[in-house]
């Protein structure tokens, strides 16, 4: 284990067992920390926002590395929210505006030519709104003269109902910034070009006038779909106010929210589907090469809900009364045991991520036959698997009726993958 990890562990563990807590206590800690989490999210959306302006007013190597440099860094808040996606409806219903994936990035700007065109499934897959000031959607006729963060949530995206028409959101402006990742399982992210962004007889890619207007469209647009969240957990705000109305079905939100994403989401559809596919494009990252770091946030964020304790960007420490309390009130084994298996599971993702870090990114280890590729991301998987058992060993013991974890084939129904 490196220092920095064992820091980490060490210094969480000092919060995992405060002083025995009620249920009203732990939903307020929920919800701070959800508070405190966005609330950093949009911090970090409006420096990207800064980083995207300088880029798009000034383009050059040094303002291009900065945005994407801006943008690596707001996933870290961001991915420790995700805990709270599935138990919380408000959370759910927002999410895809600015987190889903995979997307057809051809619908949105110039592709290689192997990308193919469009398809049955996907009309407009090859679209390329940037190169397209009007164009024909779903039979009307659409005015792309100007491109606004009102054209790319109203009109474009998921257009047609295609859930991989993805207009706006992180994996949108990630593409933007760089483009494709052409390598397959071989070394290197996208390779965008800042001469993309440049003007005059310096750009390349053609249309890098409207390119920049896209990007900073839709890194706006995230700044006001983050803003709107960050009042939702306000004090009187929607999703705070949902969670405390009952408490048991507040803790059962919680719940919920640990069990979907550690299992169907995470272990299954974002890590072994990729493992069974030997597919690079299955990585949630796939442009930058940052799946490691979004996953292994993803991790230390359902271990910031149960410790009830949330580092913010700044350093600070927003804690207090934590489900680990109210569990351990009901069986100190069963909070011992799910204390031991998050920490183990980020153990895992620590590992995978020093690997990346080193050189071994994760589209590499996706490849078939990597056995050690195989082994780090499955090592995760299956820690990601016995920490659900544990959560399900703390839905029993708290006696929260009706829970359902989002689940996964690749994990229930490995054949149904290649059907």
């Amino acid at each position: 284990m490196t220092a920095k990890f064992s820091l980490l562990l060490g210094t969480a563990a000092l919060v995992a067992s405060p002083a025995f807590a009620d249920k009203a206590a732990v939903l307020d800690t929920y919800a701070t920390i959800a508070l405190a989490a966005y609330g950093d999210s949009l911090t970090s959306a409006e420096t990207l926002q800064s980083a995207v302006t300088a880029l798009v007013d000034a383009p050059s190597p040094d303002t291009f590395a900065a945005a994407k440099r801006a943008w690596v860094q707001a996933r870290v808040p961001y991915q420790q929210t995700e805990v709270f996606r599935f138990g919380n409806p408000i959370v759910d219903d927002w999410e895809g505006k600015v987190n889903a994936w995979p997307l057809d990035e051809g619908l949105i700007d110039y592709v290689d030519a192997t990308y193919g065109g469009a398809t049955d499934e996907n009309a407009y897959a090859v679209l390329n709104v940037i190169a397209s000031p009007q164009f024909t959607l779903s039979g009307e006729t659409v005015d792309a003269t100007e491109i606004t963060p009102a054209l790319l949530e109203s009109r474009l995206h998921e257009a047609d109902e295609v859930e991989s028409n993805v207009a706006t959101g992180y994996h949108a402006i990630e593409f933007l910034l760089w483009g494709q990742d052409l390598n397959g399982h071989d070394a290197g992210a996208g390779a965008r070009p800042w001469t993309d962004y440049a003007m005059g007889a310096a750009c390349t890619g053609g249309n890098c006038d409207r390119r920049g207007e896209y990007l900073k469209a839709a890194t706006d647009l995230l700044v006001s779909d983050l803003a709107w969240m960050v009042a939702q957990w306000q004090d009187g705000g929607d999703a705070r106010a949902h969670l405390l109305t009952d408490e048991t079905a507040g803790i059962s939100a919680i719940l919920t929210g640990m069990g979907s994403l550690s299992y169907g989401e995470l272990a299954g559809e974002r890590m072994k589907l990729g493992v069974m596919l030997n597919d690079p494009e299955e990585e949630h990252d796939c442009f930058s090469d940052n799946t490691h770091n979004s996953h292994f946030y993803d991790v230390l964020g359902i271990r910031n809900v149960y410790l009830g304790s949330y580092t913010a960007i700044d350093g600070t420490v927003i804690s207090g009364a934590s489900l680990s309390s109210l569990v351990a009130q009901a069986d100190s084994t069963v909070d011992a045991e799910l204390r031991a298996k998050l920490d183990a599971t980020l153990l895992e993702m620590a590992e995978m991520k020093a690997a990346a870090e080193a050189g071994f990114a994760y589209d590499m280890m996706l490849q078939r036959g990597n056995a050690g590729g195989e082994a780090l991301i499955m090592g995760a998987v299956n820690a990601l698997v016995d920490q659900t058992r544990a959560i399900e060993r703390v839905v029993a013991a708290l006696r929260v009726d009706d829970i359902a974890f989002e689940g996964s084939d690749s994990l229930d129904d490995p054949d149904a993958v290649f059907q």
